[in-house]
């Protein structure tokens, strides 16, 4: 993390919950960080209950909107370019899915044209997920050569973002000007997630207000990690290409097979942890399509630069469950975050 000590570094939906943990993580190592999102309506928000906003520039704006990004980009002039801003959610993605396209793909195209028009840029990372790839419901982890075809409109348009990503790195940046890569993570967990259709989001509201957690499908198998562990990976990416281009590339970021569990053993565990007699329920509700079965192999994140999980499932869940008591009995949130991050990177020395 000494890396990033007075670099400057663009986040692009920053406001997100991917995006606020990984801004506390920039701005504890001394980055210079700034901030591009369309900000969030939602009654809870991490980046608000955090107060993210004080310690960064923040600029509100749409990914869509290619004049507005560009002067926020050009204001910044960044080193390192993160690039997270998308509409994620499966359920959603169904309901609305020209936005899901236009957000997720035309929002690369913007910030990669952001990159080709500037010389201050370094290294850049595409975010996108574990669902791009062309799933056909097998025991084993996906690799980064398998085929990318995502089925609903959500994982569909990150399999686009990513064509689009590798199309401008073969186009513009093959001179090796600029450090290219993508990153395709797993499921991730942790304190201040209020997404919808979310399991542990879910888990949490039904703790708020002392009900039953209702499982859509509790047999489906998802690899998931505590949120600290794709965003490290992600920062390790980034320093690691713009100090060598060689390391430029597409790569997996998940648990090790024995976090891939299933939701209804995932809300076992957190009821563990939660106590206060809490239990759930099995109610599908014949929603649209989702992927019953997905895992990711990720051997060559381990090879390439020594990386491995930090947190098993079982710790990413007390994390959670810490976190979030801490926020719902009025504690100092930002002290809780900052300490977990403290305890993720000393884990790992």
């Amino acid at each position: 993390m000494n890396f990033y000590k007075g670099k400057k570094v663009f986040v692009t939906g920053h406001t997100g919950f991917k995006g606020s943990w990984l801004c506390k993580m920039l701005v504890n190592a001394g980055a210079i960080v700034t901030g591009y999102s369309r900000g969030t309506k939602k009654e809870y928000s991490l980046f608000k209950i955090a107060e993210i906003e004080k310690d960064i520039t923040s600029v509100y704006g749409d990914v869509c909107d290619y004049a507005a990004l560009k002067a926020a980009f050009d204001a910044a002039q960044p080193e390192i370019v993160l690039h997270l801003a998308a509409q994620p959610i499966v359920r959603d993605s169904y309901k609305d899915p020209a936005y899901t396209y236009e957000t997720n793909v035309m929002g690369t195209v913007n910030i990669l044209e952001c990159v080709r028009n500037s010389s201050c840029v370094k290294s850049f990372l595409n975010v996108t997920t574990d669902k791009v790839y062309l799933n056909k419901e097998w025991n084993w982890g996906y690799r980064e050569n398998e085929e990318l075809d995502g089925y609903d409109p959500y994982s569909n348009s990150k399999s686009c973002s990513e064509l689009v990503t590798h199309s401008y790195k073969n186009s513009f940046f093959s001179d090796g000007s600029v450090a290219i890569s993508t990153a395709r993570a797993g499921n991730v967990i942790g304190g201040g997630d209020f997404a919808n259709d979310r399991i542990i989001p879910d888990c949490i509201r039904a703790a708020m207000k002392h009900e039953d957690i209702v499982v859509r499908n509790p047999f489906s198998t998802r690899p998931y990690q505590h949120v600290l562990e794709p965003l490290y990976a992600y920062l390790m990416i980034a320093a690691k290409q713009y100090e060598n281009g060689q390391f430029a590339g597409y790569y997996n970021v998940g648990p090790d097979d024995v976090d891939c569990f299933q939701t209804g053993a995932l809300v076992d565990l957190f009821v563990s942890k939660w106590g206060e007699g809490m239990k759930w329920i099995n109610h599908y509700d014949g929603g649209p399509h989702e992927a019953n079965f997905l895992k990711l192999d990720c051997s060559k994140l381990k090879a390439t630069f020594g990386w491995k999980p930090r947190w098993n499932l079982d710790t990413a869940i007390e994390m959670v469950v810490e976190w979030s008591k801490c926020w719902m009995n009025g504690e100092d949130v930002r002290a809780c975050m900052d300490r977990q991050i403290d305890v993720f990177l000393k884990k790992g020395n």
